[in-house]
């Protein structure tokens, strides 16, 4: 892990020294220059290299906000679906695709630990885990409840309708998370996999169920080839939960002291994805909006992320800003 750590920093005063050094070269070109001819010459190459050097600096630049405890870690996600049935659960299998294409786009590595299926199409729950440099700062904008207003595919009469699903996203802090459990707080069932595994898939009680008596946390694995390996993993995202609720309610108590804390209550959705009577997605913290809802949906999430991790800094300030975007909601 130490050394992992030494590896990115080097890779890092690296990454600076080149920019550095890119732009000395510009600089010594330009210097050279003793006329208007060279100057006609040289101009094409070095706004080249200046348009260059700009647009890296911009990626380090945004890199800086990644300044979280955990924002370097790999992430663990599940998806909720919400009231509505099938239509419900469409839109969580909706999410769960935007994410995992989202995913492809930065070279994350992703693996499904759980799904439930819906009974006509769509899932229930899902949970999948992500590694990566910075999985965690990137995903943890996604949070939330989002919310999606379509022209119902499920209904015959094609009728305009809300679904909300929910994004858990917390940190994976694999084997260095310090949480005691009491054995005897736990309930640990077994059951008939049905997702992907090995060959003893829906033929053995390999699948895993533990609950976490106190909290009444859940968690279950079934996409492991055996009931230990699944226990394992189960007791893993355990383990995270519980940490994250440490961290979530030492965030909130922060946020209270600065006056802006709000419950993650149903209502407060992060997030609208509207696709009838127009095309529009809202972020309702960043006040961010994008008429290309098809493109975020296929997992172009960028612009969403840059403005919630510019927000969370200091949201007042952004919101300030950025006061022509921050009109009231329309819906």
């Amino acid at each position: 892990m130490i050394s992992q750590r030494i590896s990115e920093l080097h890779k890092g005063i690296e990454t600076w020294d080149e920019l550095e050094r890119g732009i000395a070269d510009a600089v010594s070109v330009v210097n050279e220059i003793k006329s208007p001819e060279e100057e006609a010459a040289f101009r094409p190459e070095v706004e080249d290299q200046m348009n260059e050097i700009e647009a890296r600096f911009r990626e380090l630049e945004f890199l800086t906000l990644f300044d979280g405890r955990y924002d370097r870690k790999g992430a663990i996600l599940a998806f909720h679906a919400g009231a509505g049935g099938t239509e419900a659960q469409d839109w969580a299998e909706m999410l769960l695709r935007m994410i995992m294409r989202f995913c492809e786009r930065k070279g994350f590595k992703v693996k499904l630990l759980n799904e439930s299926r819906g009974e006509e199409a769509g899932i229930k729950t899902a949970t999948i885990e992500v590694e990566g440099q910075w999985a965690y700062g990137w995903l943890k904008s996604e949070h939330g409840v989002h919310r999606l207003v379509r022209l119902s595919p499920y209904n015959a009469d094609q009728l305009r309708q809300t679904s909300f699903a929910d994004i858990e996203v917390i940190p994976d802090l694999g084997d260095a998370v310090d949480v005691k459990i009491d054995p005897k707080d736990l309930r640990i069932d077994t059951y008939l996999a049905g997702g992907h595994g090995g060959q003893s898939v829906q033929t053995t009680y390999s699948a895993v169920r533990i609950v976490h008596l106190p909290t009444g946390i859940m968690v279950t694995c079934q996409n492991e080839r055996s009931q230990l390996q699944n226990r394992e993993v189960a007791m893993k995202l355990l383990k995270a939960k519980l940490a994250a609720i440490e961290i979530q309610k030492q965030e909130a108590e922060r946020l209270k002291l600065r006056g802006e804390y709000h419950s993650a209550a149903w209502g407060n959705q992060i997030r609208s994805y509207v696709l009838q009577p127009y095309k529009m997605v809202r972020d309702h913290r960043t006040k961010l909006k994008l008429a290309d809802a098809e493109k975020v949906l296929d997992g172009a999430l960028e612009p969403f992320v840059e403005a919630y991790l510019k927000w969370s800094k200091d949201p007042a300030d952004y919101l300030a800003s950025h006061a022509a975007e921050a009109e009231e909601d329309e819906e």
